[in-house]
């Protein structure tokens, strides 16, 4: 009998590879951490519908499941530009599987997406009133007021996404030009430089005296407050805590509403249109790759303040 090898041969990184399905290479080829997270919960909800459990039972799919499952989040009420999302993030799965060889066809293919309005986006913004009341709000003479203020009038001012506030580091806030500049890491991963408001160069700036940490370059901009001055924070902020800065300002303010912290991006937006910048000019500041895709913002079209319904008295 022929005795086995106690050798043990360890699998290369090319082995290691293909045993990953491609399924998951398909996710981990999104650059965007928040549309990673997303696309995997809108296919984890899909294999739930039709009960999958494995990669195999995924690759079986053909058009009518993906038909059911869209008539399926219809009834549910689901949101038309949250239908078109889940179907994008299904067929980009499945676009990558026939781009490998994996399966003939995309199930996804031909199947219409809801309609949805294309000429103004869903993001509320405030109103210029609103803005320098939130921005006024935090207390310059504490640590956190002086870095909610600087968060607030980097969104106000600047009109990065939330995402985009929280991978700042230190040393994107750098002079380029002759002018104040921070550099955004975007969506898709491209850097986006943005020369800054005097105001908001000035607010980080007091935030550093305050923070101390000015000449930690490669740590985060933007940090938690501590209680012990002792024991700094090198960790970034989150995505939910610029939000709830913004809330808690608006709130303390007496605004309230359906805001989000990509309202702060709206306003910016719209402000800035609004007091002559060339949509180019806003296009640029906010990174966009299309103009429409900037014009979804501008609010300058709705005018609550001179609604005809203040007109029809009885």
């Amino acid at each position: 009998m022929k005795e086995e090898s106690l050798v043990h041969v360890s699998p290369t990184p090319l082995d290691l590879l293909k045993a990953i399905p491609e399924e998951e290479l398909w996710l981990q080829s999104q650059q965007s951490p928040g549309t990673r997270l997303g696309y995997r919960s809108d296919v984890l909800q899909f294999m739930g519908f039709l009960q999958i459990r494995t990669t195999k039972e995924l690759r079986l799919v053909d058009r009518g499941a993906v038909i059911a499952w869209k008539r399926q989040l219809e009834i549910a009420g689901t949101k038309p530009a949250t239908v078109r999302r889940k179907l994008a993030a299904l067929s980009s799965l499945f676009s990558h599987l026939v781009h490998h060889h994996i399966l003939p066809l995309n199930p996804c293919r031909e199947i219409r997406r809801p309609r949805i309005n294309r000429r103004t986006g869903a993001t509320p913004a405030f109103s210029p009133a609103q803005a320098a009341a939130i921005l006024d709000a935090p207390d310059p003479t504490t640590l956190q007021g002086l870095r909610d203020r600087a968060i607030l009038s980097v969104g106000f001012q600047a009109g990065p996404r939330r995402a985009s506030i929280v991978r700042l580091r230190v040393r994107d806030f750098r002079e380029d030009a002759g002018f104040d500049t921070l550099v955004f890491q975007c969506k898709g991963g491209h850097e986006h430089r943005v020369a800054l408001h005097p105001k908001t160069s000035q607010r980080i700036r007091n935030y550093f005296v305050a923070s101390r940490h000015g000449e930690d370059l490669d740590g985060p901009l933007f940090r938690p407050v501590r209680s012990r001055p002792d024991l700094p924070s090198r960790r970034a902020l989150r995505g939910q805590e610029i939000a709830r800065i913004l809330k808690h300002y608006a709130r303390l303010v007496g605004v309230n509403g359906r805001y989000s912290a990509h309202s702060m991006r709206a306003t910016f937006i719209t402000v800035a249109l609004q007091n002559g910048a060339s949509l180019e000019d806003v296009q640029a500041a906010a990174g966009h790759a299309n103009p429409s895709t900037t014009k979804l913002y501008d609010k300058r079209g709705y005018n609550p303040d001179k609604s005809a319904a203040f007109f029809a008295n009885y």
